[in-house]
């Protein structure tokens, strides 16, 4: 088959795009990239596999992006190019990577009526709650994400199949939008095989925490992902284990506000901002680490998704220590892989910290359990299998 993605940004990267289209390409199918380009980037590519496809975009255009659902100058724009696109490639089944765009392939795709698959990484709307552009003027007054959850529910109920991350997530759309259990499919961002097989390490940073009993935390730092429930944490833990030691690898705008924490209560020795590092070092910061965490706030977002990094995490062998948002703890718990804490509840994640510091024992049979679960049941090349059947059928 003649698959057509669309994604609304430029490419590379984007590591859930990839997969999907080097999966489909290894079972048979061909696989062509609409992207966007914003300088000299080549029109035609192929990578991987990957026949991509880029057309030409501007600043003002990617500006015009965010108000697609408020004014339609976006999805006129794009509806052109996406069906010259189809079009020309003789594409067979449309492939959308989320919503921002989706309106303008549904446009280009009324007359040729092709199969559509809506690819929602995230629950978009509900995230876009808390875009801190989004929270003052003018971006409040002109971006509405009860509009975007409108045309959400829309496009799942015009799509052929819709793919989501999470088991959570299907059921929340199932009960909301009622489209049929059966067109639904679950596929997670999960972690290839080679990404814990085949890991280099850098010495230097294995080394640097030899000594310390390290949490760490990889990824966006913004405060919905929990880093101050944390932070707030060390006060008492420095107390009972000397050598603690939380590490942040990530970064974002809202820092200052966690950094600012740390000097005001004295734990600068107990934190350290390692800012955002390239993914190769990913390993390293993992297998240096005693203790993985993601303190997620609890919303419905959150609650039906996954942090890929608890999968890297979970790879090397390292206990967790995540929040009770949903999908997160249900996966968590259902590996045997860590300990749960309550959302934004600094004492108890303190509790749980100090159960894995004092029972070494559980340490290693969480990390263990972990580590199982991801070679035999949860890494990319078995969940991806949801996806070739969708496309098989």
């Amino acid at each position: 088959m003649r698959i057509g993605m669309i994604l609304d940004k430029t490419f590379p990267p984007d590591p859930r795009v990839e997969n999907e289209a080097v999966s489909l390409i290894k079972n048979g199918h061909e696989v062509f990239l609409f992207c966007l380009k914003y300088a000299e980037e080549k029109n035609e590519e192929v990578i991987k596999g990957i026949q991509v496809k880029r057309y030409q975009s501007s600043a003002l255009v990617y500006k015009l992006s965010a108000l697609v659902y408020t004014v339609p100058f976006y999805t006129w724009l794009m509806s052109k190019k996406i069906n010259h696109f189809l079009i020309s490639n003789q594409i067979e089944s449309v492939h959308i990577h989320d919503i921002q765009i989706a309106e303008a392939v549904f446009r280009a795709n009324k007359k040729l009526n092709l199969n559509t698959v809506l690819d929602l990484h995230e629950n978009r709307p509900e995230i876009m709650k808390f875009y801190p552009h989004l929270q003052k003027f003018p971006g409040k007054y002109l971006i509405s994400s009860k509009k975007w959850k409108q045309k959400e529910e829309l496009f799942i109920k015009k799509a052929t199949k819709v793919i989501v991350v999470t088991e959570e997530a299907k059921t929340e759309i199932v009960k909301r939008v009622g489209k049929e259990p059966k067109n639904i499919v679950v596929v997670p961002n999960t972690v290839h095989k080679t990404y814990f097989k085949n890991a280099v390490y850098q010495k230097n940073i294995i080394e640097k925490y030899k000594a310390n009993f390290v949490l760490l935390y990889i990824g966006d730092t913004g405060l919905r992902r929990g880093l101050l429930t944390a932070i707030e944490s060390i006060s008492i833990l420095k107390n009972r284990i000397p050598n603690i030691k939380l590490v942040i690898v990530g970064s974002n705008s809202s820092d200052k506000v966690l950094k600012e924490y740390v000097n005001d209560h004295n734990v600068q020795d107990f934190v350290d901002f390692e800012g955002w590092q390239n993914e190769s070092l990913f390993p390293s910061y993992i297998k240096a680490s005693s203790v993985c965490i993601s303190p997620l706030h609890r919303n419905l977002h959150h609650d039906t998704t996954f942090a890929n990094k608890i999968f890297q995490y979970m790879s090397f062998g390292k206990p967790l220590l995540v929040s009770d948002a949903t999908s997160q703890k249900n996966i968590v718990e259902k590996a045997g892989a860590g300990l749960v804490h309550i959302a934004q509840d600094y004492n108890d994640f303190a509790e749980k910290v100090l159960e894995l510091y004092f029972v070494e024992v559980l340490q290693q049979k969480l990390g263990g359990n972990g580590k199982k679960f991801i070679e035999n049941h949860f890494y990319w090349e078995k969940t991806s299998e949801a996806l070739i059947k969708l496309y098989l059928n």
